[in-house]
């Protein structure tokens, strides 16, 4: 008996002490892993204000920290290649900023489910009535490719009438025709037909079936008029609007700043204008402010956020968004912390902590 009571003992004993070191254990904070985090400076991705890093990158961040138990710390990288290539190095965990993911991308590196939806946006200067020339401005309209289109049109119309006046016409007594010769008479009746597309005409053919002609051509006169009118009319409003720029078409030939390396470089360059590539997004601005560049190309959100604070009333944002592209969280190939990032993204989503940050940075204030 006395065997299997020093038995029970000794089992109730360790029990005790098993029970009692889980629960010690589950009172035991998380092991905190540190991360290395690269960024880069971004208003309003990410903002550094006394050497303290904020924006929302960083409080998004921050907050998936907090869920993994993650201790932070971040390096800032000078541009986006430097960025990546701390990561495609290893030097640190992962990255983020303002990186937007493409397929050359996502072949080097992984990317978290996108954290923003962005796109390319186009900003030039603000321009008052009062700062504007119109003499300049009516040059510009006059010499656009608008109005040279219509132009070239209008010659080619011209010749159709002139050549079938001046055949019914060179022949009859009286007819507006001077002279039955093809030159110099088509000469004058390229003048008729000019004349009398702008101005309705001062002479009339004398020959029945020109001026049946001549009635058709006045007709048509009157509608191309008014629809030249009309394109001018329009064209005109949209420079006094916006300049000479009013979307992603007019950039080609024009001097247009953003960042090297950028997505945005690539698609000034589909587009054909003269890029101009900075290191920093702040030279792109001060170029465009010295009139240096016609325009500054780069990511929505953060032209955006531009315009409303340091720039405001000093330039504007022209047109939607184009070129849309997403915002992720990068990692070097094989990271284990992507999925847990991910699941981080997904849960925040869904209890509303991601809107209340989206909010805090790019609701209207």
């Amino acid at each position: 008996m006395s065997k299997q009571v020093v038995r029970q003992f000794t089992v109730a004993l360790l029990s005790f002490f098993i029970g009692a070191f889980t629960v010690a254990a589950q009172d035991l904070p998380a092991q905190v892993r540190e991360v290395n985090i690269v960024t880069r400076v971004l208003p309003p991705m990410v903002i550094e204000r006394d050497k303290v890093l904020t924006g929302f990158s960083i409080e998004l961040m921050d907050e998936i920290a907090n869920r993994l138990k993650l201790r932070v710390s971040y390096r800032v990288a000078p541009d986006v290649q430097a960025l990546l290539e701390d990561i495609g190095a290893r030097r640190v965990e992962m990255g983020i900023a303002a990186v937007s993911i493409t397929a050359a991308r996502e072949a080097e590196f992984d990317f978290s489910q996108p954290m923003l939806n962005a796109g390319l946006q186009i900003m030039t200067r603000g321009q008052s009535a009062a700062a504007r020339n119109p003499l300049v401005d009516i040059m510009r309209l006059l010499m656009s490719w608008a109005s040279l289109a219509w132009l070239g049109i209008a010659a080619l119309l011209i010749l159709i009438p002139a050549h079938l006046v001046w055949f019914l016409e060179r022949r009859h007594p009286g007819g507006i025709m001077p002279t039955a010769k093809y030159i110099p008479g088509i000469f004058h009746a390229l003048y008729w037909a000019a004349g009398t597309l702008v101005t309705q005409g001062e002479s009339n053919p004398k020959q029945v079936l020109a001026r049946i002609i001549a009635l058709l051509w006045m007709f048509a006169g009157v509608v191309f008029v008014a629809l030249y009118t009309a394109q001018l009319t329009a064209t005109l409003t949209v420079q006094q609007i916006y300049g000479s720029i009013s979307g992603p078409e007019d950039l080609a030939g024009k001097r247009v700043a953003t960042t090297a390396g950028s997505t945005a470089a690539n698609a000034l360059r589909d587009l054909r204008a003269k890029t101009v590539e900075v290191r920093q997004i702040s030279e792109a601005y001060e170029a465009l402010h010295n009139h240096t560049v016609d325009a500054v190309v780069f990511d929505a959100p953060v032209l955006l956020y531009y315009a409303a604070n340091e720039g405001r009333g000093r330039v504007q944002i022209i047109g939607a968004p184009f070129r849309k592209e997403d915002y992720g969280i990068v990692f070097p190939r094989a990271s284990s912390l992507r999925s847990e990032v991910n699941v981080s993204l997904l849960r925040m989503r869904e209890d509303g902590t991601y809107q209340r940050i989206y909010d805090r940075w790019f609701s209207s204030r």
